[in-house]
């Protein structure tokens, strides 16, 4: 079951419990596909639709809009047009929006003070930062389908230079096997002129355009002839990137693909394949062109990105890039850099709480560390950024002494035997978390003596640390205070520091 299926099911639990349905599409062409698909499927229920887009006359659009305010309309499908100020409902109860990522933070901010108390669905393959966010932090509640439909297979995906002669061959290869080819060309200027090259490249092919520049009638009339198969090949833009299914269309070319997005190829890819059919997708650039380094990272990534589901993880690293941005209001940028990531996410895990009626989480106990120890992750030791700043963030993560293990035993399957700073690193980590555990909120070092601070000194604790480290601890009282622990020379300032917080946190 894809996310439509849910949709559509969600809609009739919603107007057979006698309530109305919008369904809010980017595009008419996908509007109009829902808008069909819904007629079939619902036409054995006393169940009325509208549709509201440029592929409807405007007395067309009136009935529906009479009918909205009246209740005589359970579900409209369409697309921005459902925002217009003239939009009344008689009793909404669900609004649906498909590829929400197509639509701006305006819309969506219009959206929810237009319906205010109602559900609200939203469907994307690869959702925006902000709403994967807020899903992520608890504001929205998330789903995520990892199943693919029965007899689906992963996409086939080559990246490569323009060479007219292999495409030549695998358009011939799809036309072959009975099936459709989309070529996307991406300027409606020039796309006459490569419908004509398309057609001389493959003798006796059945060549077809579709743009957005073009007439309701026009487009219904290309897409007709795509699906009745008397298209061989559509020659488009990328028109087609949202939800269109033409499941005997099943390999797909692209024309300068360094020049989009990274969800926008993983949408547009996701085009072909809706069948049990093994599909082929030519993402291609410019002959001798130099691709950016970002271009080159965003075609690596699609290559990467071939099995099911890969559209959240896209997401993600989409969200680790750009940020989350504010979650309230209209600005895509929010200010978690004034203070920081981890404090951002406490302070908003405490709101979300709020809001819920529940208890905020506790604070959690920190200690920091401040002393003459390598701790690093180098760059010989893991090449890439993406791989150390998970490392980082592994280690960051230990509680206990079995954590700090498996991180290190991971950390030797993947990369090799642990560079002495790695596993420093891994030290100070732990000890960061006995630390917090014996009531020692920050660790210094001066020379050879370490001070650790604390506000819960009690003399059972300094008994038990002199008695760990005789004639070495000190204890100083005065407002803010501390045990000073002499490190003996040759002696790694760890070992003592590590023998000290055991003796505090067993007292």
């Amino acid at each position: 079951v894809g996310k439509t299926e849910v949709a559509l099911r969600a809609a009739f639990k919603c107007v057979m419990g006698g309530k109305q349905c919008a369904i809010l599409a980017p595009t008419t062409i996908l509007a109009w596909q829902h808008y069909s698909n819904m007629l079939a499927r619902m036409e054995a229920f006393p169940i009325k639709l509208g549709l509201l887009s440029r592929f409807r006359t405007k007395k067309q659009q009136e009935e529906t809009i009479k009918g909205l305010r009246s209740g005589t309309v359970d579900i409209v499908v369409g697309t921005h047009r459902l925002l217009s100020d003239d939009i009344k409902f008689h009793d909404l109860g669900l609004v649906i929006i498909d590829e929400e990522q197509r639509f701006g933070v305006k819309h969506k901010e219009k959206l929810k003070e237009a319906f205010i108390g109602v559900d609200m669905l939203t469907l994307s393959a690869t959702p925006i930062p902000r709403t994967l966010n807020m899903a992520m932090s608890g504001i929205r509640d998330m789903s995520t389908i990892e199943e693919p439909p029965v007899e689906r297979q992963p996409i086939e995906t080559y990246v490569m230079e323009y060479d007219p002669v292999i495409l030549a061959e695998a358009i011939k290869k799809e036309l072959a096997r009975g099936g459709q080819v989309y070529y996307l060309h991406n300027r409606v200027d020039s796309i006459e002129a490569t419908a004509g090259m398309v057609g001389r490249m493959v003798p006796g092919a059945r060549v077809g355009v579709a743009h957005g520049k073009m007439t309701e009638e026009q487009l219904g009339k290309v897409w007709q002839q795509l699906l009745d198969g008397d298209i061989d090949v559509l020659v488009c833009t990328t028109l087609i990137e949202t939800g269109v299914d033409v499941r005997n269309c099943n390999t797909l070319i692209i024309e300068d693909a360094d020049r989009m997005g990274l969800a926008q190829l993983y949408q547009i890819r996701g085009r072909v394949g809706r069948s049990g059919r093994k599909a082929y997708a030519y993402f291609t650039f410019r002959r001798d062109k130099v691709l950016t380094d970002v271009a080159a990272k965003r075609l690596s990534a699609i290559r990467e990105f071939t099995s099911f589901g890969s559209g959240f993880r896209i997401a993600m690293r989409d969200l680790q890039i750009r940020g989350a941005g504010s979650l309230l209001g209209q600005s895509q940028h929010g200010h978690m850099q004034a203070v920081g990531y981890d404090l951002y996410m406490k302070i908003l895990a405490g709101a979300v709480a709020l809001a819920k009626g529940e208890a905020p989480p506790p604070d959690k106990a920190d200690c920091l560390i401040d002393i003459t120890v390598d701790a690093y992750i180098p760059d010989s030791y893991i090449p890439e950024a993406a791989g150390r700043i998970e490392a980082y963030k592994r280690i960051a993560a230990i509680e206990t002494a079995e954590d700090a293990s498996d991180v290190l035993d991971e950390l030797i399957d993947r990369y090799g035997d642990v560079p002495k700073s790695v596993s420093g690193l891994v030290d100070i980590s732990l000890i960061r978390v006995t630390a917090a555990k014996a009531g020692v909120y920050e660790i210094g070092q001066k020379r050879d003596t370490l001070l650790l601070y604390s506000d819960k000194l009690t003399p059972a604790a300094i008994k038990a640390a002199t008695a760990a480290l005789p004639g070495r601890v000190m204890v100083n009282a005065g407002s803010k205070p501390y045990l000073a622990v002499r490190v003996d020379r040759g002696e790694a300032p760890l070992t003592a520091l590590r023998a000290v917080l055991e003796a505090l946190v067993n007292d």
